[in-house]
């Protein structure tokens, strides 16, 4: 089990791992050995996530997300499968993390009176200003 908060842990059976070869330089190495790592996993059909959780996974992470509800997530960074491997694996619960993340809700506040009357004022003062240029001007 894979835990991605205090209360949900995902079944690695539920992650699929695909290697390809990894993209970029390297030389002859990188052309013949499957470094990069995608790891694939059905939101659909998890049975640990909750709709709710579900949904907002949907919301936060949708350009991962694919027609089929399918999250990739991929790693190329290392010159290894097992390296690439773990590193995928973080970043698909750190995503997870990131979009379970509840926003806390906002407490609507009011303009403070000073910071109200500072911008009337300011505004007064370039009212005359610009007035004051526009008579300078008419007199001539």
């Amino acid at each position: 089990m894979i835990p991605i908060t205090e209360d949900l842990a995902i079944s690695e059976s539920e992650l699929d791992f695909t290697a390809s070869r990894s993209s970029g330089p390297g030389g002859q190495h990188v052309n013949k050995v499957s470094t990069r790592i995608t790891l694939r996993f059905d939101l659909d059909a998890s049975p640990n996530l909750s709709e709710e959780q579900k949904e907002r996974i949907r919301e936060r992470l949708a350009t991962r997300i694919n027609k089929d509800g399918i999250l990739s997530v991929s790693s190329q960074r290392a010159r290894s499968q097992s390296a690439n491997r773990e590193a995928a694996t973080e970043r698909f619960v750190e995503l997870l993390q990131r979009a379970l993340e509840v926003d806390p809700e906002r407490r609507p506040t009011r303009v403070p009176r000073g910071a109200r009357r500072r911008r009337l004022e300011n505004k007064r003062k370039r009212s005359r200003l610009k007035q004051d240029r526009s008579r300078r001007y008419e007199s001539d």
